[in-house]
């Protein structure tokens, strides 16, 4: 993986949200002040989902949502194939992962 990029408020140009013409999906245009990118809307709603779970729990301090595969069984009526769900991984190893990354001291 490529090197770490963070990225302040004021960095951001702007946020557009648009279904494209012929979609029946949220996309999210992000632009920053070096590229531009876009989600799409089954990201948006895992990046909501844990942003919920953290924001709202009264102790909860992180959340790790993974990609997996899941057959038409597994999922509801019309959301797609690769999904980003929660981890089983401890709030203490996911914690611990991202002080190494960010070079945090615990």
């Amino acid at each position: 993986m490529d090197g770490l990029k963070i990225y302040r408020n004021e960095d951001v140009r702007r946020i557009v949200a648009f279904i494209p013409p012929g979609h029946r999906h949220i996309r999210i245009l992000i632009e920053f002040s070096d590229q531009r990118i876009v989600l799409q809307e089954a990201t948006i709603a895992a990046i909501v989902r844990a942003y919920i779970d953290i924001a709202t729990h009264p102790s909860r301090k992180a959340v790790e949502m993974v990609s997996r595969k899941m057959d038409v069984n597994e999922r509801k009526p019309s959301y797609a194939e690769h999904q980003l769900v929660e981890s089983n991984r401890s709030e203490d190893d996911i914690l611990r992962e991202v002080a190494e990354i960010l070079g945090y001291q615990q």
